[in-house]
């Protein structure tokens, strides 16, 4: 009887073990541009550890930062660099804020695969999002208002694109203000006077042309010679330095294997 009951102890911790091994989940918030290397990451993650689960919520890098300030995720994935702002905010939560850039990406113009405009210059792109420009005629293509898309103002692709390409000025208020890159996407597909802006990966999409910029074609290549006007980093902010495992998922992101799927996610490798 006595080996029995120890037995069934011993199953029982056993199987306790394997819950827990099972329940061990980890948070992921923010950018929608990180998202694709994200998900294709996480994926090979779990496959080599079945126990565990990586939760991935794409909102906007701000959305990110919030959630690394309200302790409400393990990584904030964001495509630009945390605000002093929101660094204050995390310490008076008790939140170290730390960086790992885990990505190089560049913001690319794209439009309707019917518009014939193949290139805009910066300030061209400048004067179409700020309102100065608004028909299409004007810019080497046919006569037609421009559906100005831009993304909305939580998402890190916004602020990079309103900090270096509109050079602190603000969208005008009639462009279409999207919560995604995929949503962009999807509206410059549906629209042919229509002109967006997305991280690299996005402008792979084929139901959308991308525009080069000054001549120069967003690239890998172009992002690694430093010739594309509109680069940036890809980053992951945990609390303090990562640990656990959150840390071991950032230290495999970083890894060879890792790296390779970031360039198969159409972005380009910092190792």
């Amino acid at each position: 009887m006595k080996k029995i009951i120890y037995s069934l102890a011993v199953l029982l911790m056993s199987l306790s073990v394997v819950t827990a091994q099972a329940d061990t989940t980890i948070t992921v918030k923010g950018s929608t541009t990180v998202q694709p290397a994200m998900q294709k990451v996480a994926e090979a993650y779990m496959k080599a550890k079945p126990g565990v689960n990586i939760s991935i919520s794409a909102s906007g890098s701000g959305d990110g930062a919030k959630a690394l300030i309200d302790k409400s995720t393990d990584i904030a994935m964001m495509s630009r660099e945390i605000k002093e702002g929101e660094i204050k905010q995390a310490n008076g939560n008790g939140v170290t804020p730390k960086l790992t850039v885990i990505a190089f990406d560049c913001i690319v113009p794209v439009v309707n695969p019917a518009n014939k405009v193949k290139d805009l210059t910066p300030a061209q792109l400048k004067d179409i999002y700020t309102g100065k420009v608004t028909d299409w005629k004007d810019l080497g293509g046919d006569a037609g208002k421009i559906v100005v898309v831009s993304r909305d103002s939580s998402s890190g692709t916004y602020e990079f694109w309103g900090e270096h390409v509109l050079k602190g000025e603000r969208v005008f208020a009639g462009a279409l203000l999207q919560a995604s890159s995929g949503a962009v996407v999807q509206t410059v597909a549906k629209n042919k006077y229509a002109v967006g802006y997305v991280g690299l990966a996005y402008a792979q999409n084929k139901e959308v042309k991308p525009v080069t910029v000054s001549g120069v074609v967003g690239s890998v290549a172009n992002v690694l010679n430093k010739s594309y006007p509109v680069t940036r980093t890809l980053n992951l902010y945990t609390d303090g330095e990562p640990k656990g495992e959150p840390g071991a998922f950032i230290t495999f992101f970083l890894s060879p294997e890792g790296q390779k799927l970031v360039a198969a996610s159409d972005y380009v490798p910092v190792k």
